[in-house]
């Protein structure tokens, strides 16, 4: 393969190479951002490697060999990787450490969170998408949401907090009964143990969250990780000061939310109960 050729984009493969830099550079004593500052490469593309959602280059994994002295370990990963199209992994890891985790922390602005969403909501959200799903995806997807609301009624369930904008709650793409059917769901899941739902106003005079949605989780071993969404893609966040700055964001959205009892009042209010 010649220097600067797309390498192949098998999965599994991808994953072992960025498990392999991530490794080797932390063997060498650095962190993402050091190690983007030295071969000029942006610090979220480092991350994107080592989370097997973006290929190296062969000519890019010689340069990490030579400066992490790695004795082309890197490039010949890269070039004996098979040719199978990639598929959305950071998805998948997202959904392993959702299951496992002991504290969620959830941040929405413009759809109720996949895991408190009705089937029906689900099944709605999904069939808006651009460009659309078939309806085998669909049928396939709205059933996996589903099944990851497994985790709001175990035994002894993570601790749960979510902030969801207010405009949220309109669901003018539901039909009437559908949408009564989510706001009802979401009403009964203020009552679960161990979770709290608050909602941001739309009138509120500060948001910390204009610039989008993301989760916050605490691993069993009380490793903190953040998770972002975007119309192109999402990108896993482990860097300790990034995760900070997530986590100060969330803590000031909680404080500019409507507290949980007002957030049930307000799903009361909508729902015509009282």
């Amino acid at each position: 393969m010649s220097p600067g050729k797309r390498p192949p984009k098998n999965p599994s493969a991808l994953r072992m190479v960025g498990e392999l830099l991530a490794l080797f550079r932390k063997a060498a004593g650095y962190t993402q951002a050091t190690l983007g500052a030295r071969l000029v490469i942006a610090e979220s593309t480092i991350a994107a490697y080592e989370q097997g959602r973006r290929p190296l280059l062969v000519d890019t994994a010689r340069q990490m060999d030579q400066l992490l002295d790695t004795k082309g370990a890197l490039a010949t990963a890269v070039q004996a990787m098979p040719e199978i199209d990639q598929f959305p992994l950071y998805a998948e890891q997202y959904m392993a450490h959702e299951r496992e985790a002991i504290a969620l922390s959830w941040y929405d602005v413009l759809a109720v969170p996949g895991i408190l969403q009705t089937e029906e909501c689900a099944r709605t959200v999904l069939r808006n998408r651009v460009p659309a799903y078939d309806e085998d995806e669909i049928a396939t997807k709205t059933a996996a949401r589903v099944e990851r609301q497994e985790i709001l009624h175990r035994k002894c369930p993570p601790t749960l907090s979510f902030v969801v904008w207010e405009a949220a709650l309109k669901l003018a793409y539901l039909e009437p009964l559908a949408r009564e059917e989510q706001l009802r769901h979401l009403r009964a899941c203020t009552e679960l143990p161990g979770l709290a739902l608050q909602f941001l106003p739309l009138d509120a005079p500060a948001h910390a969250g204009l610039d989008g949605g993301f989760t916050l989780l605490e691993t069993p071993d009380h490793q903190h990780l953040a998770y972002t969404e975007s119309q192109r893609g999402s990108q896993w966040v482990s860097t300790p000061d990034e995760v900070s700055i997530l986590a100060r964001k969330y803590a000031m959205l909680r404080s500019q939310a409507l507290t949980p009892e007002q957030s049930k009042g307000l799903l009361d209010r909508l729902l015509g109960d009282r």
